[in-house]
């Protein structure tokens, strides 16, 4: 089984308490343009750069602070961050968490033995019976008794509300009730409809047993009625006297009561001793019940998340060949993939490795495509966190969109904004390649700003939203004229973005399909913006 993690950064002291989600390459410092915006007069604009490697590591680099990145207390370089560690910078501090898929099996060996149950039941356990009121009550002990016993029995149903994983849950359910009632062994079993027989999931006995025998007289019993089973002696309930595990483990005392969520059967809970007679009381049975009844909706809300988890990964499945915003205009009915066409103003980024095809005579098929799956897993994230919308990959080649299919205001500077960002994404994705002996990727990129035709395209079967126009065939050429490690965007884009961006014009070139020559530009930067100024990315934001 493959165990996915997820990590994020949690704010201990600063501006808080906030979560960060972390992403495939994220930048931390005190200008608004970093992924993480920490406020704090002594950390550097950018002071550092946590970045997720091909192993699925998250590696934290320092990159020339003035007052340094210090993680558990140390003064760092560069450091491979492990769960738990807590990051330092200026006076700020975050708490770096990775949080790991958890998984649990049946510890003990359950196995179920037959037994013919009877067909009248001789006596049956009041088990509506209510606790005595404090007037009639004179046993001072008995009084403690029953307090330690209800205050177990209401600290479970906080602990039971805040668990998130079925398997935690039985968990916490059974060694919660063993600490409530005295007994030798707990199992907790649930219902499986399709078999139409109770499963145990989860067991904690006190001393070490092999096989575990559970009766199926008794859970038939529980599993057909619905009801509780008390027996004060099982080896002679008349009940019971077939059942072969009765008799080969010696069960003296047993408890049964069903989980129930509105007169549905969600599975039972067993408990038994093994040495004493009578060692449960009715007053033993209502809280099993009790606690029983604060376990099958626990149980079934578990349930209820776990379906929405689905639904989720389902989602992030779709999200895989559409970008969020995307499938969010698909959620929410605001678009239709019905193949007809809208004009719209977009802004187009290309961005394509320089000598690929030589790059690939070098390296085998199998070892190409997992550096481009490395390589797209990091520019896809810094395409998405900037708001934009991928359109496909072509080869090597990344093309993303801006406004469409969701408006934006500030498309163009996005677009420039997003393309700085990947190379800074990509310098750290190069320099962890380089740890393994590996040649570094160089890009090119291109922008362009100007009307297209959006919308789906494809035939009845399979659909793809996309954008068609000469403005895209000109973003395209742009990325063919930009050198490694370039932004080579129009005049259509530079104006657009305003004084803000810092450009250095090239000569104008002669594209394809065109009579004039285009005046183009190069990317050097942005002017720097107060540390207080509203952040344009708006994909990762505090949880």
């Amino acid at each position: 089984m493959v165990q996915t993690m997820s990590a994020k950064l949690i704010l201990l002291r600063g501006e808080g308490p906030r979560e960060y989600e972390l992403g495939a390459f994220n930048t931390l410092g005190r200008h608004p343009e970093n992924t993480i915006q920490i406020v704090d007069r002594i950390v550097s604009k950018e002071h550092c750069r946590i970045t997720r490697g091909p192993d699925g590591r998250y590696v934290l680099r320092d990159v020339g602070s003035l007052n340094g990145t210090y993680v558990n207390g140390t003064r760092v370089g560069e450091h491979v961050l492990q769960n738990g560690d807590q990051i330092s910078l200026g006076n700020t501090v975050l708490h770096f968490v990775e949080q790991p898929a958890v998984t649990q099996t049946l510890s003990r060996k359950v196995t179920m033995m037959p037994g013919q149950v009877q067909s009248q039941v001789r006596s049956r356990v009041d088990a509506a019976r209510r606790f005595l009121p404090a007037a009639e009550i004179h046993d001072v002990d008995l009084l403690r008794a029953d307090y330690e016993k209800l205050r177990i029995a209401h600290e479970l149903s906080q602990k039971l509300s805040l668990e998130g994983d079925l398997d935690n849950l039985l968990q916490k359910i059974v060694d919660e009730t063993f600490a409530l009632i005295r007994a030798d062994r707990a199992v907790i079993l649930l219902y499986d409809p399709k078999a139409d027989e109770l499963v145990p999931r989860y067991v904690r006995q006190k001393r070490d047993e092999d096989e575990i025998h559970l009766s199926r007289s008794i859970l038939e019993e529980v599993k057909s009625k619905k009801q509780a089973v008390l027996s004060s002696d099982a080896m002679v309930d008349e009940r019971f006297k077939a059942s072969k595990s009765i008799i080969m483990q010696g069960i003296r005392s047993t408890m049964c009561v069903p989980l129930l969520h509105d007169g549905q059967l969600l599975g039972a809970m067993h408990m038994d001793s093994t040495l004493a007679t009578g060692a449960f009381t009715e007053k033993d049975l209502q809280l099993f019940q009790g606690i029983a009844t604060q376990a099958a909706v626990a149980i079934q809300n578990q349930r209820l998340a776990e379906k929405i988890e689905r639904e989720a990964a389902t989602r992030a499945q779709f999200q895989r060949l559409l970008s969020p915003n995307l499938v969010d205009q698909i959620v929410r009915g605001a678009l239709k993939l019905d193949q007809q066409g809208a004009e719209v103003e977009v802004t187009m980024l290309f961005a394509d490795i320089r000598g690929f095809t030589a790059m690939s005579e070098r390296h085998t098929p199998a070892e190409m495509v997992r550096t481009l799956n490395d390589y797209f897993e990091v520019m896809v994230d810094v395409l998405f966190r900037h708001g934009g919308t991928l359109d496909k990959y072509v080869g090597d080649e990344i093309i993303g969109l801006f406004g469409a299919p969701v408006a934006l205001a500030d498309a163009p500077l996005r677009a420039v904004r997003c393309a700085l960002d990947m190379l800074r994404a990509l310098e750290e994705f190069n320099r962890l390649r380089a740890e393994r002996a590996q040649e570094p990727i160089r890009i090119g990129i291109g922008v362009n700003t100007g009307p297209v035709i959006a919308g789906a395209i494809g035939s009845s079967q399979t659909l793809q939203y996309t954008v068609i126009g000469d403005a895209v065939n000109v973003a395209a050429r742009l990325c063919s004229v930009a050198g490694p490690s370039e932004i080579i965007i129009s005049d259509t884009t530079r104006q657009a973005c305003g004084a803000g961006l810092r450009v250095e014009a090239r000569e104008p070139v002669q594209l394809k399909g065109k009579s004039a020559r285009m005046p183009i530009y190069r990317v050097l930067g942005l002017e720097d913006l107060p540390a207080d100024a509203p952040r344009v990315t708006q994909n990762l934001r505090p949880t």
